[in-house]
């Protein structure tokens, strides 16, 4: 079986930990956070659970319990408030980010890392940097979730099950995100042709399709504070490919190097995900104005990397 440590025991860290127990994905969670008392709670809470999940067991521990885990989770940091943009939550997390990174990888030197925090393309960026872990073992969350809000959007306006949306969301987590439009498509049918081929009335609206996805996370803020549960969900989609091994096609954050002229920032572009990290970037047939779009994001977080001290 396999060992899975989360760090940070926040709403995001917490229920990460309790989807991965529901799931069934670790024989083995160990929850270690600054406030050890909450990391304790946490994990004693979703512990009562078990019982009626797969075997396995959760603990909150210290750096030294993460020794042999497959997987650290990284999601310690300053969640987002409500108005502020993710890349605002930059240096502070940052900081909190560099303080992690010399006590857990000299614990786990060859774990594959999924990062979560926000900013996490800046993010997935200084652990790249800043760890000396092989780029193939850093995977940022990046816009796995934004693609999965675009595919419930489009499922709903077209009346289709959600696993026939094959769209995906590239670039920034964030503002400068955006749709690849060309390659979208469901059931093999391009999103022009939809409404006529299911019956249904809807039109695609391009821009507010992308309004949609970019503001779902600020509203879900807005109304209770935080975001957490369809995160977690999406995390989970990550460790799976990881601990199954099926290469996966996921739209993760991870270090580009010259793909479509991009080089030293971290995005969201299509990759394959397997038992050893990155398997592979997906060279996907992008339109002149998208890959025009994907460079924007780069300068955008290119800018913000630039104003941080790292």
């Amino acid at each position: 079986m396999n060992k899975i440590t989360i760090i940070g025991s926040g709403k995001v860290g917490a229920t990460i930990a309790h989807s991965l127990v529901v799931s069934g994905l670790s024989s083995e969670i160990v929850l270690i956070d600054i406030n050890q008392a909450r990391a304790a709670s946490e994990a004693l809470d979703i512990e009562q659970g078990i019982y009626f999940c797969n075997p396995g067991k959760i603990y909150s521990g210290t750096y030294d319990d993460a020794v042999g885990s497959d997987i650290v989770i990284i999601t310690s940091g300053v969640g987002r408030k409500p108005g502020q943009s993710r890349l605002e939550l930059a240096q502070v997390n940052i900081d909190i980010l560099k303080s992690v990174i010399p006590e857990i990888v000299p614990k786990v030197p060859n774990a594959i890392y999924v990062i979560v925090s926000n900013p996490v393309d800046v993010l997935t960026y200084v652990f790249c940097k800043c760890s000396g872990i092989p780029q193939e073992r850093v995977i940022g969350s990046g816009n796995t979730i934004d693609t999965a809000r675009l595919s419930a959007y489009l499922s709903e306006k077209y009346e289709i099950g959600h696993e026939n949306v094959h769209a995906y969301v590239l670039g920034e987590h964030g503002d400068s995100s955006f749709v690849p439009w060309s390659i979208a498509n469901i059931s093999g049918i391009s999103l022009d042709r939809c409404s006529e081929a299911f019956n249904v009335e809807y039109k695609l609206n391009r821009e507010e399709a992308e309004e949609y996805v970019r503001k779902a996370g600020g509203k879900v803020i807005e109304g209770k504070g935080a975001t957490y549960y369809a995160i977690s969900i999406a995390v989970c989609a990550i460790c799976r490919a990881i601990v199954d091994g099926v290469p996966t096609v996921l739209p993760v954050s991870t270090m580009m190097n010259g793909e479509y002229g991009i080089e030293e920032v971290c995005l969201s572009t299509l990759n394959i995900i397997d038992g050893n990290g990155i398997k592979s970037k997906v060279a996907i047939p992008l339109t002149e104005d998208e890959i025009e779009q994907l460079n924007k994001s780069a300068k955008a977080l290119k800018a913000t990397i630039a104003s941080v001290e790292i």
